[in-house]
């Protein structure tokens, strides 16, 4: 399982160039993507401050860029019918522009998208955390889509991920304090992967 960070200071950096982590990029942040990293774009959705115009802007700005793994689509968060609604105007959209488009899982998910290449698990804590989300992060899995855990902050959400067979999860937890937390990270994510008896490698293939 590979943890997306944003790129917040030298530190963070120079993990995510060695591989430790991938990168994961908001449409507020205006950061480059770090040479060689895998990374993901996020629609900047879960704090209510989404920009049509600059995520757009975004999506064509960094449509050249190799090695991502997926641009979510915005979504409502915890309102699964209002998240189709977005889907169905914009991840066509996203996938004209070479991204893979990352349906966004929430509270009252009926259905996985046909045309869905990823899915992002939000919702609220007890949804992303229940059984529904459980239902469809193994269909996603099954159909071989790449399946993703947003707000994952703590070694016991890492451990949860990993059990959840997700390939990446992402978080801010290195971003308040990037030096010091970028190294705990570091040991929780090798950590979780030794007690699976995982062998931790970023070789992807995007």
């Amino acid at each position: 399982m590979l943890y997306l960070t944003p790129a917040s200071g030298f530190v963070v950096k120079k993990y995510i160039s060695d591989g430790h982590f991938g990168q994961i990029v908001s449409p507020k942040s205006g950061e480059k993507i770090v040479k060689g990293a895998s990374w993901a774009l996020d629609n900047g959705c879960f704090s209510n401050k989404w920009s049509e115009s600059r995520w757009t802007k975004n999506i064509v700005r960094y449509s050249h860029e190799p090695n991502c793994l997926f641009a979510v689509v915005p979504d409502v968060v915890a309102d699964a019918e209002g998240t189709d609604k977005l889907w169905y105007e914009w991840s066509e959209f996203v996938q004209e522009c070479g991204y893979k488009a990352a349906y966004v899982l929430q509270n009252g998910c009926t259905h996985i998208p046909a045309n869905a290449d990823a899915v992002f698990t939000g919702g609220d804590t007890a949804w992303k955390l229940g059984p529904e989300a459980s239902h469809w992060v193994l269909e996603a899995r099954q159909r071989g889509l790449w399946t993703h855990m947003g707000r994952v902050n703590s070694l016991k959400r890492l451990r949860y991920a990993l059990s959840e067979g997700y390939d990446s999860a992402d978080g801010t937890f290195i971003t308040y304090g990037p030096d010091k937390n970028v190294v705990t990270m570091s040991r929780w994510v090798q950590k979780v992967h030794q007690e699976a008896g995982m062998s931790f490698h970023t070789g992807i293939s995007v």
